[in-house]
């Protein structure tokens, strides 16, 4: 008997129609999606790896995921986790902000089974496709039983940690990286292999808090960027602001001028670093303005853990920890 998975379509590239097989780049212009149905009856993979429950959810570019959408998929995972003859859950995901679903769902899931996010970068009906491979794989980690509870990004092969995994590429296949820390596995043919295993988040938030995140904003540093991006963002009334600072995690002297008196006024400031890996340097100066560094996640993680640590009500200090934790 095959291992039971359910699959959940949310549209993207995987899911996508283009005018003929060498529309690679424009195809979302056709606004033609499948749903996960017919998805998994396109790509003709049910019955041969494992029995495929199809779920419906929305058939959307990931550039329109809202947190609303965010808390209705963690939902319907819970939901569907409650079948106890199901191995794992596979979501089929647009590639633009996947990595940053990925990281909601390892911060607000607790589950038995694992969830295993992919896509692809060529639309379902381009030449050389990688949606068929990529499902396929995503297929074999969910119900392979090396895999175990928890979050994962399962693309060109490669297994990725929700925390690490970003998107480097606008177009190539190997577009999907975890800067410095490499892969936790690979998809060899019909193998799982995983060389070190995810950890678990010392944090797991309450599911209906994605329905309360407050407004944060991330402030992208330049040279000559005045603090302007700052004080909009504070007028705008952000609850948060992430500050996407150049090498180990600095602004320029104005910008760093308006977070401090973003600070004052109320406004919790994470920094971040706009490399996209590595550690931001917690330094005395950062202390002294109240300003709290943000470890190793880039902005863009960095604004979700945030806003959901807002939500929950917690204290600056215990922002400063739970970044400090990571």
């Amino acid at each position: 008997m095959l291992a039971k998975i359910a699959f959940i379509g949310t549209g993207g590239t995987i899911a996508s129609i283009g005018t003929d097989q060498f529309d690679l780049l424009d195809y979302n212009a056709s606004q033609q999606r499948l749903d996960a149905a017919a998805l998994i009856e396109r790509i003709a993979i049910q019955g041969t790896i494992a029995d495929i429950s199809p779920v419906n959810f929305r058939q959307i570019d990931s550039t329109a995921i809202t947190s609303g959408d965010w808390a209705d998929l963690a939902d319907l995972c819970c939901q569907l986790a409650d079948d106890s003859s199901l191995c794992g859950i596979v979501i089929g995901h647009g590639t633009a902000s996947l990595e940053e679903t990925a990281w909601v769902l390892s911060l607000v899931l607790d589950l038995k089974i694992p969830v295993i996010l992919t896509g692809s970068m060529r639309p379902l009906t381009g030449i050389s496709t990688d949606a068929h491979a990529n499902l396929a794989a995503a297929i074999r980690v969910a119900i392979a039983p090396t895999t175990g509870p928890g979050v994962f990004v399962v693309i060109n092969d490669e297994i990725h940690d929700p925390k690490t995994v970003t998107k480097t590429h606008t177009l190539r296949l190997g577009a999907f990286q975890s800067p410095w820390a490499a892969p936790i596995g690979y998809v060899d043919g019909t193998e799982v292999r995983f060389r070190q295993v995810s950890k678990r988040r010392n944090e797991t938030f309450a599911r209906d808090l994605l329905r309360e995140m407050p407004r944060v904003d991330i402030s992208y540093s330049h040279v000559g960027a005045d603090g302007c991006a700052i004080q909009s963002f504070v007028a705008a009334s952000a609850k948060g602001i992430v500050s996407a600072g150049f090498g180990p995690g600095m602004a320029t002297p104005a910008e760093t001028a308006a977070l401090h008196d973003a600070v004052n006024a109320g406004v919790i400031v994470v920094q971040s670093s706009r490399t996209g890996a590595g550690l931001v340097v917690d330094t005395a100066h950062h202390q002294s303005l109240g300003i709290i560094a943000g470890g190793d996640i880039n902005p863009q993680k960095a604004r979700i853990l945030l806003s959901l640590c807002l939500a929950a009500g917690y204290s600056h200090g215990d922002i400063a920890e739970v970044f400090h934790s990571l």
